[in-house]
């Protein structure tokens, strides 16, 4: 009986025990805009008032050619991190895939001169035939 009175204590201790969770205080929104046209175009944003703010317009490419219609989307979002740094990215989606831009994301190494002077030869030198096996 004595554990069971234990065990009581204790999980009401945890109940009143502050959370370091995050909050749930609802964060209003505010500006939110939306615009769908009938070609298929489109465009929406919104701001939040913790600082997140995003905006998109898409529309597709070479609309009524099957073989190279693609759908397009570029935009932005941004936030701001516990520190308040505020982070944006900017982006393009399309037939080359999702391509996003921002100073905070990693960026490769620069290609060496000598890699750089062969990738321009083999440009410009006549393609030659397979070796057929």
């Amino acid at each position: 009986m004595k554990f069971l009175v234990v065990c009581f204590a204790l999980f009401a201790v945890a109940l009143s025990a502050p959370q370091s969770g995050p909050s749930t205080e609802p964060i209003p929104i505010l500006k939110q805009e939306q615009e769908i046209n009938p070609d298929g175009s489109y465009k929406w944003s919104y701001e939040t008032g913790n600082g997140i703010a995003a905006e998109e317009q898409g529309f597709l490419k070479n609309a009524g050619d099957p073989e190279k219609e693609a759908q397009v989307a570029q935009g932005q979002y941004q936030y701001t991190d516990n520190e308040g740094n505020v982070f944006r990215v900017t982006y393009i989606a399309d037939e080359n895939g999702f391509q996003p831009t921002g100073d905070h994301l990693p960026t490769p190494p620069p290609i060496p001169e000598a890699i750089q002077r062969a990738l321009a030869y083999l440009a410009t030198a006549p393609p030659q035939p397979e070796d057929q096996q």
